[in-house]
């Protein structure tokens, strides 16, 4: 009896062994195709690696020197960002080492290609664009709540701060920009 138990505890062991080794190979390979999600941004993360294309179809990477990230994910939160950074002179971007990105992975195709895009194109900065599923990933695990841009302030690729706005307001005071003189009233 005790042989049958002995190889029993063999089998049992070896066939824990190959069921051990199976799922690290598994969550080894889904963590590379980032079907694992990764914990979500806070302040101390350092920014992951981020390859999108802008309204010109140009590449945009987020370089190691930016100091923020703006990201928005809904119309009325874009068009409040969008009256900000118009509002301001050209290259005001470049100068803050800002990097807008826009979520517009729920518009359908068609409306992105015959309305959004031919608009966006018109704007005088650059706007990383969500369009895709692989860049859908990437952005998964930034704060988000509904009705708000998300402002991450980087030192070092490191979050040194996040937050949430909801209007033009605190977006210019988020970023240390001047009061507007002028603002319409449905972007206070």
């Amino acid at each position: 009896m005790s042989t049958i138990n002995l190889a029993s505890q063999n089998q049992l062991r070896s066939a824990w062994r190959a069921l051990s080794a199976y799922t690290v190979l598994c969550a080894v390979l889904l963590s590379q195709h980032g079907i694992l999600a990764a914990a979500p941004l806070s302040v101390g993360s350092a920014l992951p690696e981020m390859k999108f294309k802008d309204q010109h179809d140009k590449p945009v990477v987020i370089p190691p020197d930016t100091r923020w990230v703006l990201m928005a994910s809904e119309k009325p939160v874009s068009d409040m960002v969008s009256a900000v950074l118009s509002a301001e002179p050209a290259g005001v971007m470049t100068r803050m080492r800002l990097v807008y990105i826009a979520d517009i992975s729920g518009m359908p195709a068609l409306i992105t290609r015959m309305f959004a895009l031919p608009k966006l194109r018109e704007l005088s900065y650059s706007i990383a664009l969500v369009r895709e599923a692989d860049e859908v990933a990437v952005v998964a695990d930034f704060p988000r709540q509904t009705g708000t841009a998300t402002l991450l302030r980087l030192e070092n690729g490191r979050i040194s701060s996040l937050g949430a706005v909801r209007t033009a307001a605190e977006l210019r005071s988020g970023l240390g920009l001047p009061p507007a003189t002028y603002v319409p009233e449905n972007q206070r």
